[in-house]
């Protein structure tokens, strides 16, 4: 099954993309009292299973005006409110050399705040206090069941899906401590989506190709088949350590062909105007566009 959210009436929705159009969950289950259950979030849809969407989806199949034109519609994240978004650093041997660091030896751990998620096609704002804003295209990890202490084979049981996302970095901001949170969390800083594909849609997630492009220039190509740590081995590892929660996200890291692995002389920094679009096979493909924050302050009483 292949999930997205969306805005209608400045409310996010959930929707199901069909060869018809993007199927309209909450307008169905209005039209069928019997299915009020159905769920209507991807939090619900993770917790509760996908049986009553597909028996909404099969008894509405024939009602023209629930089936959406995706090109119409304004996205929201394909995953919502995660307790949890887990980062891992470094888990590409290209990566880690581009940047001129060893291989580590377990994985590199750091997370980012729920206020950094945004929408595919979203505009994202540059920070005002950051002058080395990098992309990273990454494969990110949907858990969809509790999980503590999980064996590597038994890992990807507790998969729901998978997304895509940009791990977004201030390099300058990053070096300011030893510490990664502040350069990975800043508003905007991880764009989910487009879809949310469920695992059985995926074969196999450790061999999937990756390209991120600038501006429609390719600066990363690269597959999942060249992780360090493969999706398995990061969920046993983060499992050891802490308990995963159904919707928790896990960001497995980036190729090379980053802005900070090229010759000093030779890093652009993202800036205003520029777009990001990354495609991993099976997901789809994330754009965002860059633009500069300003100044303006913001508080809500």
């Amino acid at each position: 099954m292949i999930l997205l959210t969306f805005y209608k009436r400045e409310r996010l929705r959930l929707g199901i993309k069909t060869e018809r159009g993007i199927f309209d969950v909450e307008a169905a289950a209005s039209k069928l009292p019997h299915i009020q259950s159905a769920p209507k979030t991807t939090a619900e849809l993770i917790a509760f299973g996908p049986e009553k969407l597909l028996e909404l989806l099969d008894l509405s199949n024939m009602e023209d005006y629930l089936f959406l034109d995706e090109e119409s519609l304004t996205f929201g994240p394909c995953v919502t409110e995660p307790q949890k978004i887990i980062g891992v650093g470094l888990n590409y041997k290209d990566h880690a050399a581009e940047c001129g660091l060893p291989l580590p030896p377990v994985p590199i751990i750091f997370s980012k705040f729920n206020t950094a998620i945004r929408a595919h096609r979203e505009d994202i704002l540059l920070p005002k206090n950051a002058t080395q804003v990098d992309y990273e295209g990454e494969i990110a990890i949907i858990i969809g069941k509790k999980a503590k202490n999980v064996k590597t084979e038994e890992a990807l049981s507790v998969i729901y899906g998978y997304c895509i996302t940009n791990d977004l970095t201030a390099r300058d901001l990053q070096k300011v401590t030893g510490q990664w949170l502040l350069g990975k969390s800043c508003d905007g800083f991880c764009p989910l989506g487009p879809y949310l594909v469920s695992k059985e849609e995926v074969e196999n997630p450790n061999n999937l190709r990756i390209v991120t492009k600038l501006n429609g220039e390719v600066c990363q190509d690269s597959n999942t088949s060249n992780m360090i740590f493969p999706c398995e081995e990061l969920i046993s590892y983060l499992s050891d350590h802490f308990t995963l929660q159904p919707g928790d996200v896990i960001l497995t890291g980036t190729p090379a062909g980053v802005i900070l692995g090229k010759p000093e002389g030779q890093q652009v920094w993202l800036k205003d105007g520029d777009e990001i679009s990354i495609e991993i096979d099976k997901l789809g493909t994330l754009k965002n566009k860059f633009k500069s924050e300003g100044y303006s302050s913001s508080i809500v009483e």
